[in-house]
């Protein structure tokens, strides 16, 4: 019962020991911890303002990067666009050669078959007509093998050219 009953003596001492240590910390020991904590608020404000900057310029790189990545993908698209329109244009102009080309060989080839064509008839006149003299020789030697004939043709010639 003695601990539930204290001494007026210990209450005293107690409390002159209390308001000692109480003087004591608030000369010693408060400002070094109110400074300390001021200085851990401190910097816990900077850090979270550093995070908050942070935060807004990954937010900026971000819409930057996917700027970026849009003008890349537009200029691809573009370079696409125009490398098909070069591959088209090409294609017409190597189908345009080729008709070309195609057509002159084709002239050409007229033009030759035309040559020969002409070359061949005038060689068949030139064997006709050998023919035809081959032909008339061989009449008229079968004709005019006698004197008799021979003489009633000249005679007919001589009339013919008298008339004429």
């Amino acid at each position: 019962m003695q601990l539930l009953t204290p001494d007026p003596g210990l209450i005293l001492w107690q409390l002159i020991v209390f308001v000692l240590l109480f003087l004591l910390l608030a000369k010693l020991a408060w400002r070094p911890i109110i400074s300390s904590l001021k200085a851990r608020e401190q910097s816990i404000t900077d850090a979270l303002e550093t995070a908050e900057r942070a935060r807004l310029e990954m937010t900026k790189l971000k819409s930057d990067n996917e700027k970026l990545l849009k003008e890349a993908r537009e200029e691809r698209d573009k370079m696409l666009r125009e490398a098909r329109e070069a591959a088209n244009r090409l294609k017409d102009e190597a189908q345009t050669e080729a008709k070309k080309s195609a057509d002159k060989i084709i002239e050409d080839a007229r033009a030759a078959i035309n040559i020969e064509k002409q070359a061949a008839l005038k060689e068949v006149r030139v064997q006709v007509a050998m023919f035809s003299l081959q032909v008339a020789e061989k009449l008229m030697k079968t004709k005019l093998a006698d004197d008799k004939a021979q003489k009633e043709l000249v005679e007919n010639y001589i009339k013919d050219l008298k008339t004429n």
